[in-house]
């Protein structure tokens, strides 16, 4: 029996960092884009290079492991070079692999991710097996028995088992964690809201909420009754459309501004844990990963599981690769202890 059952991809990470990158910014009158780019046609040198383990099913699963939580880890490979390098990857981790799902006739997913000298990242990502889940893959049996089935974002057609492994999680007592995912989220709210109903804590950045609830943070706000807010009331207006009931715990991460939560009485706001940034790839599963097992060990408290949450995703986004630089509870507590004005802010 296992404390967490993690289920999303699992794919291989080659890291590739370019001295020659250039950030390019787009402004339109209500949105800002940024892109990288590389001179066309040219043969660009790579300044760092480096082949790391990744993807949401396999980060939460070490996250939670390391945190000191029995887990056990469901995602699909191939078997072919990649699969070998995922699976020796877990030779020092203290993660069940029982409930994987190896198939020769796919791919194991492979992903190259281009890195700026900001420290952010564009991902060009091969799917592969990670986009072909399907509900006869999946041991129901061991969902059952956990008490967290944490789901991480899915793609292709393995979102189809969303509904069916959130509504038996809740069915059978199960505690649910959804990271919704872009895929998810462009099905439209209806589909969203099936899985939401069944979730107990659901997070997704800014850029996700928005997409979702198809309500856009204005750049500004002229009404004066707004300007000392906490937090944004267009942000404000995401949360309490994306709390489809009473028990949930809402959270939307906001990059380098730090993260919000909602639980329908109270407002939080936590900033970043400041520190080096290497990378970012992997800093949303760890931070939504930690934020569960933080609410567990705080008695649900959520502020300090905010807390949690950034200085574990601090950690991750310090070192290259998306399991690096990841904390235990006591390391975590240490670094807490090092910034006493570190704090969490509510407003209702």
């Amino acid at each position: 029996m296992c404390d967490v059952i993690t289920i999303g991809s699992a794919t291989m990470d080659v890291f590739v960092e370019s001295d020659d990158a250039n950030i390019v910014s787009v402004y339109t009158k209500n949105k800002k884009s940024e892109f990288m780019s590389y001179p066309y046609g040219a043969k660009v040198e790579i300044t760092d290079f480096a082949s790391k383990v990744g993807g949401g099913g396999v980060n939460t699963a070490v996250n939670f492991a390391n945190l000191g939580y029995k887990t056990s880890a469901i995602f699909k490979i191939g078997d072919d070079i990649y699969s070998k390098g995922i699976l020796e990857s877990f030779k020092d981790k203290n993660v069940d692999l029982s409930n994987i799902i190896q198939d020769k006739k796919v791919s194991t997913g492979f992903s190259i991710i281009l890195v700026s000298f900001q420290g952010d990242r564009t991902v060009l990502a091969h799917r592969g097996a990670n986009a072909q889940i399907k509900k006869s893959d999946i041991n129901f049996d061991a969902i059952k028995k956990a008490k967290l089935l944490y789901i991480a974002p899915m793609n292709g057609d393995s979102t189809k088992v969303l509904d069916d492994i959130a509504n038996f999680a809740s069915d059978n007592n199960v505690y649910v964690c959804f990271n919704a995912g872009s895929t998810s989220i462009k099905k439209g709210f209806n589909y969203l809201k099936k899985i939401l109903d069944n979730a107990n804590i659901v997070v997704m950045n800014k850029e996700e909420a928005s997409l979702a609830t198809q309500i856009q943070v204005r750049p500004d706000t002229r009404d004066e009754k707004y300007s000392d807010c906490l937090i944004h009331p267009d942000i404000k207006e995401m949360f309490k459309k994306l709390k489809v009931r009473d028990y949930q715990i809402i959270v939307i991460t906001d990059g380098g501004r730090g993260a919000y939560a909602y639980d329908g009485h109270k407002f939080y706001f936590c900033p970043v844990f400041e520190g080096p940034v290497v990378s970012t790839l992997g800093a949303g599963d760890a931070f939504a990963s930690t934020f569960c097992a933080a609410l567990d060990r705080n008695k649900l408290n959520i502020g300090k599981a905010l807390m949690y949450a950034s200085v574990n995703s601090a950690g991750v986004v310090s070192e290259f690769g998306a399991t690096q630089g990841l904390l235990t509870f006591e390391q975590i507590e240490e670094k807490l202890k090092s910034k006493p004005d570190y704090k969490f802010k509510t407003e209702r």
